[in-house]
């Protein structure tokens, strides 16, 4: 996540007033909210490779597979002549969005554990230009204790929300086995049947309760965020001090490592 000075923000903002020209379409109010001037959200979405990063084909592969997939990876966000915010189709320069670091040579793998961290601490804090669209990758191409190297990418939150952006992510890879099968995950679905009439009476009133179960629990979480978001002050915590401009301050990023099996037990303990 990103949060610069509200004046930094405001004139990154407010410097591409575009009077003339084609606009794909409005960006939409969540997508005007996370790139304001008071908030600015990225993803930041890490891929490991089993075998060393050739960055050689970066620039085709992005041209070719990645700008394709979603049209606000090749746009700004922009004021039309009413102030509108709209997005607006550029000619995108890829050698802008690729970066390359390097980190000092022939260190251990723990080590470069370390660096890529430290990387991601980094750019994690950076603020994506505003004059071009709002994405980056960084190639590392050193080795850690879980990957022969890493790709990351940095998108803007106002691109997509987080299954959009991870299904634009996911549509850029290939099986390995097959790559010309498209990426697909085991699916746990039965085959559906055709309930008789009077078991989807009897769903429908056993669904009854549940539907108003539900209907309580949003009402009550909204009414709740309302309260937290005006009044209601989160209590201090190992992960909320509570200082003035703490969001201003320099950011670690953490990870953890969780198997697929370990999410399948969740998924199955929680029955969802």
């Amino acid at each position: 996540m990103n949060i610069g000075s509200e004046a930094q923000n405001r004139n990154m903002v407010n410097e591409l007033n575009v009077d003339e020209g084609e606009y794909s379409e409005p960006v939409s109010p969540t997508g005007q909210y996370f790139n304001s001037s008071e908030l600015s959200i990225c993803v930041l979405a890490v891929l490991d490779s089993d075998i060393p990063i050739d960055d050689s084909p970066a620039l085709a592969l992005l041209k070719d597979v990645f700008l394709p997939i979603n049209p606000r990876f090749s746009s700004l966000m922009v004021k039309d002549e009413n102030g509108v915010k709209q997005w607006k189709k550029v000619e995108v320069k890829l050698e802008d969005h690729v970066n390359i670091p390097n980190f000092p040579p022939g260190l251990s793998p723990e080590s470069y554990d370390n660096h890529l961290s430290n990387y991601l601490s980094k750019i994690a804090m950076e603020q994506l230009p505003h004059n071009r669209p709002l994405w980056n990758i960084h190639i590392i191409k050193y080795p850690t204790s879980n990957a022969a190297g890493n790709l990351i990418f940095k998108l803007h939150h106002s691109l997509g929300d987080g299954f959009s952006l991870m299904g634009a992510l996911l549509s850029c890879l290939q099986r390995a086995d097959n790559p010309s099968v498209p990426l697909t995950f085991p699916s746990l679905t039965s085959a559906p049947t055709t309930p008789s009439l009077s078991l989807k009476t009897n769903c429908i009133f056993k669904n009854i309760p549940n539907v108003l179960w539900s209907a309580f629990n949003t009402i009550s979480d909204f009414g709740w965020s309302l309260l937290k978001s005006s009044y209601v002050e989160d209590d201090i915590s190992l992960i909320r001090s509570g200082g003035p401009g703490v969001e201003f301050k320099p950011i670690v990023v953490s990870t953890m490592t969780f198997s697929l099996d370990h999410i399948k037990q969740i998924k199955t303990k929680l029955g969802v």
